[in-house]
């Protein structure tokens, strides 16, 4: 049983604006492109904080692409957010919010400040995710039930592992649908997420189709480098590519090198 008293006191989700996801073809393009790729390129674009500080890969060698879905943790304060009662409170705030609105391919992008203590999702929030759809989590901060939330497969990233739940210690689940600093990083609803074993980065939505024109041909040249250096050329010569290794990959490239 809940006490009424303490439960009247708990905020209501907050929830942002509407926002439009990235389009199927889009996604699909920007699938092939690693989180290295996208971080370099977006660097080169003048973006220098693309890279999620922090989290890291649950499991190694998965990797998601997909438009984020925002979920902001707050800290709490003793008038407004908290008490015994807060798991079973926790149903009517934006952390249960959130879950109803994702769709198949979201990625779900949590700010929490990178704390240790707060276990942002566990086994049950995380098998609704996958049940409804869900691609992948990044989440700076941390995550519980951790066996079972590996037997589930769902491409998570995150700082570790804690037993407490959501908001028994430090945090509440306060908004989503809004801007969020995850890692050090902005992430605005809608934009594309990148994450595989290197880490997650974060790619605005509206500069999305130039990452993804300039990481093709990024993408082709380090094909061809790889391929002339382990045919013995010296490194220098062709990472990154020089002029002259520039006008050999070409005609590579003209020749259907690919």
């Amino acid at each position: 049983m809940t006490n009424p008293e303490l439960s009247s006191v708990w905020p209501l989700p907050v929830r942002g604006p509407a926002f439009t996801r990235a389009g199927q073809d889009l996604v699909e393009a920007m699938a092939p492109v690693s989180s290295a790729t996208a971080c370099a390129q977006l660097h080169q674009m003048g973006i220098s904080r693309s890279f999620v500080e922090g989290p890291q890969p649950l499991h190694a060698g998965q990797r998601v692409v997909g438009p984020g879905v925002t979920l902001q943790f707050m800290p709490q304060r003793e008038d407004v957010a908290s008490g015994v009662d807060q798991e079973y409170v926790e149903r009517t705030t934006a952390l249960w919010a959130v879950l109803e609105t994702i769709q198949p391919g979201d990625v779900l992008v949590i700010q929490a400040y990178g704390s240790q203590y707060t276990g942002c999702l566990g086994d049950m929030l995380v098998r609704y995710f996958k049940k409804r759809g869900g691609a992948g989590i990044v989440v700076d901060g941390r995550i519980r039930d951790a066996p079972r939330v590996r037997a589930l497969g769902v491409p998570i990233w995150c700082t570790g592992t804690t037993p407490h739940y959501a908001s028994q210690s430090e945090l509440f689940p306060w908004a989503y649908d809004v801007p969020v600093a995850v890692g050090g990083v902005l992430c605005l609803p809608g934009d594309l997420v990148v994450a595989d074993d290197d880490g997650a980065v974060v790619v605005p939505r509206r500069r999305a189709p130039e990452v993804v024109k300039r990481a093709a041909d990024h993408e082709d040249w380090e094909v061809f480098s790889r391929m002339r250096i382990d045919e013995g050329a010296v490194l220098a010569d062709y990472y990154p590519l020089t002029s002259n290794s520039r006008a050999e990959y070409e005609a590579w490239l003209a020749a259907d090198g690919r």
